[in-house]
């Protein structure tokens, strides 16, 4: 995890690797609980005999799912100690999907720093965060965060 005392630490950090989360295991109750949360009930997420003989051969998690994983995976890739108000979700750009989650996966992200802009008060980052899986392929998921931090 790389660690910035101060902001203009991080912003200097332009065009760097963060750091990477632990690794996450991907289970059919987090699967459940999300569709449950949000209705989303299809059965290649749901229901595993069906999904079994789907296209996938086994569950596999919501794409909002695994995006959804990533501000609690991005704090273990990277913190700012001092000088900060408060930070903010500000969005996410160009959010890919290349590669399903099967249930049982185990995966982590990855942060890189593409940008620091100024915004009143603050910067605004913008974070890409690639989920990957521990027995590699294609990525999971690949998502520009945005985030505003405020001094």
């Amino acid at each position: 995890m790389a660690t910035f005392a101060s902001l203009a630490d991080f912003t200097a950090a332009v065009g760097t690797e963060l750091g990477s989360s632990e690794w996450l295991t991907v289970d059919q109750d987090r699967i459940n609980l999300f569709a449950e949360a949000t209705g989303d009930h299809q059965w290649i997420h749901v229901d595993p005999e069906r999904a079994a003989a789907g296209p996938f051969g086994t569950t596999i998690a919501h794409g909002y799912l695994t995006l959804s994983l990533i501000p609690a995976l991005v704090k273990e890739c990277y913190s700012i100690e001092g000088g900060l108000r408060m930070a903010v979700n500000y969005g996410s750009d160009k959010v890919r999907f290349p590669a399903p989650v099967p249930v049982g996966s185990t995966i982590r992200a990855t942060a890189e720093l593409v940008s620091v802009t100024e915004v009143a008060g603050g910067v605004q980052a913008v974070v890409r965060v690639t989920i990957s899986n521990k027995d590699g392929g294609k990525p999971h998921c690949v998502a520009d965060t945005i985030t505003r931090f405020y001094v």
